[in-house]
């Protein structure tokens, strides 16, 4: 790179985070370079990163990439303000172009080189985590405090973990080899081979509402390393995270010597609808998706060009056999079922307990009793509504309210949602659970319980024994999939077959969790988000799989 960035410099300052991110995921030890708490930044940090949000309301975010033409943009916050952002639309029959034209430098720069911009995109997006936190914040409807966390570091070490991923595919096959084969009395056979990690071409990145950083940077980032463009195309309730990513990315590739045009931008005109036609272009070999089950469906079905990387809907299930810490049960339980008010893919729905009762080390606990004093946790923990709104968040958009309201009329309701005043915004929707009781031997019941109802929204489902609840634990997950299941037991039997199901169904299982790591939470270079072994996704964040299929190893031989 003759840049202002060279490869030299970038290896002096980010070979050791790459190197630690290498052993991270060997070991699947806790490790992060991002900090998780707001004063690690710095005095000024919230104050300069409030500012810069500020300033970017009612702007035109003009990024210089080919094939703008016109400008849209339609975003409200979940808490009530209007952002009032432009962003470039594209053509993209100008812009694709213009994206394959750096490819070939992009490739021959080779994988530590691309991983080191990578990484060095990543370390501007930590210096600037305060503004990129109440960007999430006011496109997803996460409390500061998440937006901060799951919006800013975590999602930053998932876009490390998959860089550290991409890096050790590709280097997994040497780069040069002297190839001798012995011919007996005659001269050895002798060739020079050359293996060099071929990008597939243009990747698609769709982003979602709720988590559009935490969700798309593994995409982005797997794709990026690998030595393909990127196309970022934001769910348009939530693009400025992600336009200010790419923003990042566009600057550090110009200054290390590349096509900026290697990153780019799509954003629709309300109600387009683009996702679809750019999917299908030939162009685009690569897509991650995050979102609806229909809509992944349909490019995992039609998009058949690209290889096609989903996280869909699924139905989490938690069963609850027994525990010998009731307490710690029911409060982690309340805090799983309450963060960011269920827009989580990974929060439970499904509560299966045996409607004979549970044994804890405060007694036996009927079925009733579990469901009230779960309830009675939620109550204590949201009842406080400056707690509740640290916790809640605000709903993302009015089908999530919807959801709500209807759950409340599928059965016996045990936790009723209440409204949540937010003094700081009074227009946000801010709602607590709704727990309802279902008998899984009702048959008018499972319509419910065997869907996902996506929102703050539980069900406390009656079985007959816990053996009833890991075949129907066994069902959900293989004909809804599931991101996570959870699971209290005190009886050894019972945590093999609970380990057993989830091993047949791959899905990933958390067991007894009484303290501060929730069943919707997961660490980047330790725990995988999804196994892509069952319908609710197709692929795991992060693994080799993830990856491997990104590029492909084209080999040169000469003769010797």
């Amino acid at each position: 790179m003759s840049a202002a960035l060279s490869v030299s410099t970038l290896s002096e300052k980010h070979r050791p985070t790459l190197d630690q991110a290498l052993e991270a995921i060997r070991s699947r030890a806790y490790w992060s370079p991002h900090p998780e708490h707001p004063k690690a930044y710095g005095e000024t940090a919230p104050a300069d990163g409030q500012a810069a949000f500020e300033a970017l309301r009612g702007t035109r975010f003009d990024l210089g990439q080919p094939g703008t033409d016109d400008w849209t943009g339609s975003e409200v916050s979940p808490y009530g303000i209007e952002l009032g952002v432009e962003y470039p639309h594209v053509d993209a029959d100008v812009l694709l172009p213009a994206m394959k034209a750096g490819m070939a430098a992009w490739r021959d720069a080779g994988p530590e080189a691309r991983a080191l911009v990578c990484i060095e995109i990543l370390s501007r997006i930590g210096a600037r985590t305060h503004e990129f936190a109440h960007a999430v914040m006011h496109t997803s409807g996460q409390a500061f405090m998440m937006a901060f966390q799951a919006g800013g570091p975590h999602a930053q070490d998932r876009g490390l973990e998959a860089v550290a991923y991409a890096y050790a595919e590709q280097v997994r096959v040497p780069g040069q080899a002297d190839w001798s084969k012995p011919q007996g009395k005659r001269d050895p056979l002798k060739l020079d081979k050359r293996f060099v990690a071929a990008p597939r071409g243009i990747a698609l990145m769709i982003g979602c509402n709720t988590f559009p950083t935490w969700n798309g940077y593994p995409g982005l980032f797997a794709s990026l390393a690998t030595g393909n463009p990127v196309l970022v195309k934001p769910h348009p309730r939530a693009v400025l995270p992600l336009a200010l990513t790419v923003q990042v990315a566009r600057k550090v590739l110009a200054e290390a010597g590349f096509d900026p045009n290697l990153v780019a931008l799509a954003v629709e005109r309300p109600g387009e609808g683009i996702a679809k036609d750019l999917a299908t272009r030939p162009e685009v070999k690569i897509i991650d998706y995050t979102g609806s089950t229909s809509f992944g469906d349909w490019l995992e079905a039609n998009a058949r060009q690209a290889q096609v990387y989903t996280e869909k809907a699924g139905v989490n299930t938690v069963v609850i056999d027994s525990t010998d810490d009731y307490k710690g049960m029911l409060s982690n339980l309340a805090f799983s079922l309450s963060l960011y008010s269920g827009q989580m893919c990974t929060t439970p729905q499904n509560l299966l307990i045996p409607r004979d009762g549970i044994a804890t080390d405060a007694g036996h606990k009927s079925y009733d009793e579990v469901v009230t004093d779960l309830a009675g946790a939620v109550n204590g923990l949201l009842g406080d509504d400056a707690r509740a709104n640290a916790l809640l968040g605000a709903l993302v958009n009015p089908d999530v309210k919807a959801r709500l309201e209807a759950a409340a009329g599928l059965g016996e309701v045990a936790l009723a949602s209440r409204e949540v005043a937010n003094p700081e915004f009074p227009d946000a929707v801010v709602r607590t659970p709704v727990m309802v009781k279902l008998d899984a031997a009702k048959p008018d019941d499972s319509a419910a319980y065997m869907s996902e109802c996506f929102g703050p929204v539980s069900f406390a489902v009656a079985v007959d024994s816990t053996a009833d609840a890991l075949e129907l634990l066994r069902r959900t997950v293989r004909e809804q999939g599931a991101m996570t299941v959870g699971a209290y037991t005190t009886d050894d039997a019972t945590e093999r077959a609970l380990e057993e199901v989830c091993l047949d169904e791959s899905a990933q299982l958390s067991l007894n969790l009484t303290g501060g790591v929730y069943v919707n939470q997961t660490a980047a270079f330790s725990d995988f988000h999804g196994s892509g072994g069952n319908p609710a996704a197709n692929a795991a964040l992060c693994d080799g799989a993830f990856v491997a299929n990104r590029f492909r190893m084209v080999e040169v031989r000469r003769q010797a």
